[in-house]
């Protein structure tokens, strides 16, 4: 069976590269192309696609509102087509939030080479799509009149634990929202956090800055050389493998330019890596929903060198692939819920504190 596409956009020469690229691939067919959302809702209630890709800046009711809705009302697999820009990248964030699978970017000049360019990742991304694990988005009810909005409440402080433990975070599809989730349940003393999701440059900044905006950690993209901190969370930003090093009694994040590892860049196989290799027994290791096996095998070298590791289950992955192998190669110690996650690592570094070991 092909996996069925519906393709929305407002400009006619996006719609048709879009639907040329579909049609070449012999495992999915585009069966539809809209203008607009209100005539990709008809389309998607005649055709019944199994994955749409949806413009965020589109007349009669813009790609935002559009998701939306679907997500509520009827859930299903999108992948977004958004542009290299600071907005952009801020709107695809809002989508990737609303339920959207993953994005594309289109490129701001030569739309129709650099689209052509981007056909495997576009196709890669809707063979992904189709198998996601998509939720229905649930609409908040509203606070009563005069009532007080409940805020969560703030992770008990950890207090002296050591400055040498370093939790370390790999994920990919789905991974934007599910790092979300483990960073704002962490206190603001938690130990650093070195993260790598998989996104492209020009939409690392923006994330980072939105989740800064939502921890009480301090979250921003790494920067070389700079020195990892108890309540910082570095990123490692897009086009560039993030690792980290040791500078005398000091841990400092490492940025490099350099091939992609496992066609990624950034890469976690590169972190998890340098974890294994740099911060061993007080390293803790995350595995998060994403496609693919990027990490798996330098997860396990971080287990080998004594770190402790937790996968997110298949249950609430969006896609299972990085978590299952991290799991086929020995790597986890634990398999659990995303929201699960933070209080496992909390009380781990409880059960664990005073116990860190000095790595020179």
């Amino acid at each position: 069976m092909k996996i069925r596409v519906v393709v929305v956009d407002d400009s006619a020469l996006v719609r048709g590269l879009l639907s040329e690229i579909i049609n070449r691939q012999p495992d999915m067919e585009c069966v539809g192309a809209a203008a607009d959302p209100l005539l990709a809702r008809e389309m998607i209630r005649t055709l019944n696609p199994d994955v749409i890709t949806l413009d965020i800046e589109m007349p009669r009711m813009d790609g935002i509102d559009f998701l939306s809705r679907l997500m509520r009302l009827r859930p299903m697999p999108v992948v977004m087509v958004s542009t290299l820009t600071e907005r952009g990248a801020e709107v695809t964030l809002k989508a990737l939030e609303l339920g959207a699978v993953d994005f594309v970017a289109k490129p701001k000049i030569g739309v129709s080479d650099g689209l052509r360019q981007l056909g495997d990742d576009i196709t890669e991304k809707i063979r992904t799509a189709a198998k996601a694990h998509v939720r229905r988005l649930l609409q908040p009810a509203p606070p009563a009149p005069g009532a007080a909005v409940a805020r969560p409440a703030a992770p008990a402080m950890l207090g002296r634990l050591s400055t040498e433990k370093i939790i370390f975070i790999g994920a990919s599809t789905g991974g934007t929202e599910a790092t979300r989730e483990v960073l704002v349940q962490l206190p603001a003393d938690a130990p650093a956090v070195l993260i790598t999701q998989h996104m492209p440059p020009g939409f690392t900044k923006s994330y980072a800055a939105r989740l800064n905006s939502l921890c009480r950690i301090r979250v921003a993209e790494g920067s070389d050389g700079e020195r990892v901190l108890p309540g910082h969370a570095y990123i490692a930003p897009g086009g560039f493998h993030m690792s980290v090093e040791r500078s005398g009694a000091n841990y400092i994040v490492r940025v490099r330019d350099g091939e992609p590892v496992n066609r990624h860049k950034p890469s976690v196989e590169v972190l998890f890596q340098s974890a294994a290799r740099i911060v061993g027994p007080n390293a803790l290791g995350v595995m998060l929903t994403g496609m693919g096996a990027d990490g798996a095998k330098a997860m396990r070298e971080m287990r080998d060198a004594g770190s402790w590791n937790v996968v997110q289950d298949e249950a609430s992955c969006v896609v299972f692939g990085m978590p299952r192998e991290a799991i086929a190669h020995g790597a986890a110690h634990e398999v659990m819920p995303l929201l699960q996650i933070a209080p496992k690592l909390i009380e781990r570094l409880r059960s664990t504190a005073g116990m860190s070991t000095t790595r020179v």
